[in-house]
């Protein structure tokens, strides 16, 4: 890759490699220049730039990114669209973040331009919840190195074991004095925890502490198919030969491992019966604060080992407890770990077709009607759930996408213009989505890679909060919207769009070139349709 200053006039197709304003308009780093470009930067008087070239044995930082990504994703995990060299990788199930530390410590190790991060290994996710985030440092990377890294994680490097119901037996002993209150109470924070990861406590005993009574409930509940069996003791386990460790080994079990290099939690102990773990329970099990057993319990429900060698390795990371000589670190609420955002996408379909003699969203293109093919493509993205919003000839609409996955709002008052399809669009979007991407029905050249890298630009956090597609420097449709914007677009009135926003908050626009001029494209009459026709043919 070359790298450094460039005369403006010899800058075409150069990667911007700094922002640089340009009068009014301020061109951001990474920008491909256009002629367009070329000529704005000339008339502001700007004579020389800092631009990269990439050279034949370069990979462009967005395709490098999403290679790499693919090749390190495993089961139950989406890759999300490249966007400035990243590429993102979610889980799409809930369970446990299964990671291959070796493979990417090997990756990370094969050349600086490439990187791969993740969460700490075993952390339990929720779907949406982001993995790991592959980032392509300079603007390309090299087609060798990216080539060595590829091979390395077999595409297994991260994946998401599933929680998996299970039909749990808990045995709880007590002594004589012991309060049945307090066993209810021990019942009711398990419950909490094993319901919240899919499965259910299917049996109960409650017996003495006494090793005999203890080993025949183990029996019991091996017999009755439960697995895991917990057992939560009137008294805590203090050594191998004490009565939990000892009735398991009674009932023809083994013991695994007792006690674990976390904090708190340390008084675990963990055995076996037949293939059916047996799991003596630390007192901070009925804490629902995260503790040692979470640990054990997450790899037990998502069927992953749980062995000797995998607890003896859980002591970095394993401080979890507070304590008078240091620091409360669980007294904070935890941090929500990342996640993909949640964009709605709402498909306007409400418009007069004032300019053609029937309604331009029914008129048939390649076998199917206009409409359908914009919203198959938001369908077909990350985007969820896909709204549309009819007006008229909203039953003619609703037949034209029978069969998607799509919720449809009608707008009563499609006659006074586009604004009040945008805000019953708007309103129809669930409060837990972070934005709304808003999409046109007449426009067919929008794919669902284009909303997905739209999806990828958006970030509030990094002031790219509205995202717009491109073609050659011209902006179009479709553009993403965060919630705070929502109230802006409830208060417009008349036939007009958000398109003013845009430019009130420039500072928070974030463009995405699509490679073709899909975002230019809409379709307002026959002799537009009969030439977009032509072009497909």
């Amino acid at each position: 890759m070359k790298f450094g200053p460039v005369p403006v006039g010899e800058a075409l197709g150069a990667i911007l490699a700094h922002g640089v304003r340009a009068g009014e308009q301020r061109l951001r780093k990474g920008r491909v220049l256009a002629a367009p470009d070329i000529e704005t930067l000339k008339a502001a008087g700007v004579a020389e730039i800092v631009a990269a070239r990439l050279e034949a044995d370069d990979v462009p930082e967005d395709e490098a990114a999403a290679r790499l990504a693919r090749a390190c994703a495993g089961a139950n995990v989406r890759v999300g669209a490249a966007f400035t060299g990243r590429a993102n990788l979610y889980a799409e199930r809930r369970g446990i973040a299964v990671i291959d530390a070796a493979a990417i410590a090997a990756i990370d190790a094969v050349d600086e331009s490439i990187t791969v991060a993740t969460l700490q290994r075993f952390s339990r996710v929720e779907p949406g919840a982001m993995l790991a985030t592959v980032k392509v440092i300079p603007f390309a990377a090299p087609r060798a190195a990216l080539v060595r890294a590829e091979a390395i994680p077999g595409g297994e490097a991260v994946r998401v074991a599933p929680f998996v119901p299970h039909r749990i037996g808990l045995i709880s002993t007590a002594f004589g004095d012991t309060r049945s209150a307090l066993l209810d109470k021990n019942r009711a924070a398990l419950d909490a925890r094993v319901v919240a990861l899919g499965s259910a406590i299917a049996f109960e005993r409650r017996v003495p502490h006494r090793p005999a009574e203890l080993a025949a409930a183990i029996s019991e509940m091996k017999a009755r198919g439960a697995d895991p069996i917990l057992v939560f003791g009137a008294s805590a386990i203090t050594d191998r030969r004490d009565v939990i460790p000892a009735a398991i080994e009674q009932a023809g079990g083994r013991i695994l491992r007792f006690g674990m290099p976390v904090d708190p939690g340390n008084l675990l102990l963990l055995g076996e019966i037949d293939g059916a773990a047996v799991v003596g329970l630390p007192g901070c099990a009925r804490s629902p604060k995260l503790n040692g057993f979470d640990f054990i319990l997450w790899r037990l429900l998502a069927d992953l080992p749980a062995s000797a060698e995998e607890i003896a390795a859980m002591g970095v990371g394993g401080l979890l407890a507070e304590i008078a000589t240091r620091p409360q670190p669980r007294d904070a609420p935890l941090a929500e770990a990342p996640r993909a955002p949640r964009i709605a996408a709402v498909v306007l379909a409400a418009g007069l077709s004032s300019r053609m003699a029937s309604n331009k969203l029914l008129a048939p293109l390649d076998g199917k009607p206009l409409l359908r093919h914009a919203v198959e493509a938001a369908v077909a993205s990350a985007a969820e759930p896909v709204i549309v919003v009819t007006g008229k000839d909203a039953e003619a609409a609703r037949a034209a996408l029978d069969g998607l996955s799509v919720r449809f709002v009608h707008n009563p008052d499609f006659a006074g213009g586009l604004s009040t399809s945008l805000k019953a669009g708007i309103a129809a979007v669930p409060e837990d989505c972070d934005g709304a991407m808003i999409l046109l029905g007449d426009m067919p050249g929008v794919s669902s890679a284009l909303i997905d890298r739209l999806i990828a630009a958006f970030s509030p956090e990094d002031a790219r909060a509205i995202c717009v597609a491109t073609h050659a420097g011209k902006r179009g449709n479709p553009v993403l919207w965060a919630r705070r914007f929502f109230a802006d677009i409830a208060a417009l009135t008349g036939d007009v769009g958000a398109r003013h926003l845009v430019a009130v908050h420039e500072e928070l626009v974030r463009e995405v070139e699509a490679g073709d001029d899909a975002p230019l494209a809409d379709i307002d009459t026959a002799e537009a349709l009969a030439a977009y026709r032509s072009r497909r043919s």
